[in-house]
């Protein structure tokens, strides 16, 4: 690659998996003082180029700095700090205590890196997505290629610049491009792929994955169910729903997709989603004062508005457009199940509202349907809350707000079914790269006893006795 430019030739990407195979084998990436150094360097990457990482959001993405700031540069730093912090208990083999007549064996588990990684980043946080799982992966010791989307080429190309500069070339490479380039990556084998995007194309990275039997973590996304009980404060609630939805312009994996609300609380509910409106936005949002972003691009945006234009909804808030990039927040009330705004993921600012019956009817239609990434859901009622977390299923279930489960790292981030498989956030992140590997030693001075001597044929009576006694351990009642 020419050392101006961002992109690597086809034939240059082909010898990538090779190099940093060649890396891995060396031992290079293993040592914790390596690890820590290159976290400490990658830190000081997001640190000195805050600016100019904003920046690149703004024109992307029309990322507002507030946004940009606190959901992409915030977790990805946090995410350094929290491995730096941590990554020598991490990263320490564990003793396993077994049962008494095997306490003279060495019996330990050695968390070691899986190998080389993969990282497929999204066009819609293109810097926290592509960072926050390398994060994991340099503190699990893996060497790893990441992805940027296409759709983002000026966070990609400052990303392709940025780790050549700070990171260890031979370990860490940014490869740019779009199909072409990713598809020659998935030819290779690798050790663990990450993968943040669409269920589309997280199967096909599953099905290539699966020919070399690869670990994989799947990031998908998917319609996140908001659930509104009547029992909980309206004017709380609304605000609450509205941010969720409105952050990035509703281009979010998490974002609140549509909401479920009893008939008897629906105009309530409304009414305080338009105060609430008023208050983030009192002047109109493609005003030059307000900061709002953009669908990532025409395409995105045209799907979006057809979704709205073939709902037969009632919009009661919002609904304009400039260009062809931006849609002003939009409320749509009245919406049936079989509407078309339900009939994929949004991923726009669009919020329908779906009138039910009561609780019970949002939480069957929710349990009936596929695995979403996360259930909101707003009540003080004890019991329905545990009625949510027996009778769903979901990669996360959040309480009375939306969107803010992904600034508490200690939890585990991921999704379940359609919404994707496998976690990451914190430790969690370190655990995706990493393989537990046990280990044993048995010493061979323990071949003279009975125990040991029984275990070789000829078999004996005595022997069986001796290594079957466990099967006449008696049962608990209950």
């Amino acid at each position: 690659m020419d050392t101006d430019s961002h992109y690597f030739t086809i034939a240059e990407i082909e010898e990538i998996p090779a190099r940093l195979r060649k890396t891995f084998r060396s031992g290079k990436t293993l040592p914790v003082a390596y690890r820590r150094q290159q976290l400490i360097q990658f830190g000081r990457m997001v640190q000195e180029n805050r600016s100019a990482i904003e920046e690149a959001l703004k024109k992307d993405m029309g990322k507002p700095r507030f946004e940009a700031g606190t959901a992409e540069l915030v977790p990805t730093f946090t995410s350094i700090i929290t491995a730096l912090n941590n990554i020598e208990e991490w990263a320490t083999p564990e003793k396993r205590k077994v049962e008494e007549w095997r306490s003279d064996w060495e019996t330990m588990v050695y968390p070691v890196p899986k190998g080389c990684a993969l990282i497929i980043a999204p066009w819609n946080y293109p810097f926290v997505l592509a960072f926050n799982p390398l994060a994991g992966a340099i503190a699990a010791g893996c060497p790893a290629v990441i992805k940027p989307s296409e759709h983002s080429p000026t966070v990609a190309a400052l990303s392709a610049k940025l780790v050549r500069q700070y990171l260890d070339p031979e370990a860490y490479i940014v490869v740019n491009g779009g199909i072409p380039e990713t598809t020659v990556l998935l030819n290779h084998r690798w050790d663990h792929i990450f993968y943040t995007g669409n269920p589309t194309v997280g199967r096909i990275v599953a099905e290539v994955a699966a020919k070399h039997l690869t670990s994989t973590t799947l990031e998908l996304g998917g319609k996140s169910p908001v659930v509104v009980a009547e029992d909980c404060d309206v004017e709380i609630t609304a605000r609450r729903v509205l941010w969720g939805k409105v952050q990035n312009c509703g281009q979010l994996c998490v974002s609140p997709d549509h909401v479920y609300v009893p008939r008897s609380i629906i105009p309530a509910f409304t009414e305080a989603l338009k105060r609430a409106h008023a208050h983030f936005y009192p002047e109109q949002v493609f005003n030059k004062s307000m900061e709002w972003g953009k669908m990532i691009h025409c395409d995105h945006h045209n799907r979006v508005m057809r979704q709205l234009e073939q709902t037969v909804g009632t919009v009661v808030l919002g609904g304009e457009v400039e260009g062809d990039t931006k849609i002003a927040p939009t409320i749509v009330t009245g919406i049936p199940l079989d509407d078309a705004l339900m009939e994929a993921e949004i991923f726009g600012p669009i919020l329908p509202i779906i009138p039910v019956d009561n609780v019970e009817e949002a939480i069957n239609l929710i349990a009936e349907g596929p695995s979403p990434l996360v259930i909101y859901a707003f009540t003080n009622d004890e019991a329905l809350q545990k009625r949510l977390i027996r009778e769903t299923r979901s990669g996360s279930l959040v309480i009375n707000d939306t969107y803010i489960q992904l600034l508490v790292y200690e939890l585990p981030f991921g999704g379940f079914g359609e919404s994707g498989n496998g976690t990451y956030f914190g430790k969690h992140s370190f655990d995706a790269f990493t393989h537990r590997r046990s280990f044993l030693h048995v010493p061979t001075s323990l071949d003279s006893t009975p125990l040991f001597q029984a275990r070789y044929p000829p078999y004996t009576q005595q022997g069986y006795d001796a290594f079957t006694a466990i099967l006449n351990t008696k049962l608990p009642e209950s």
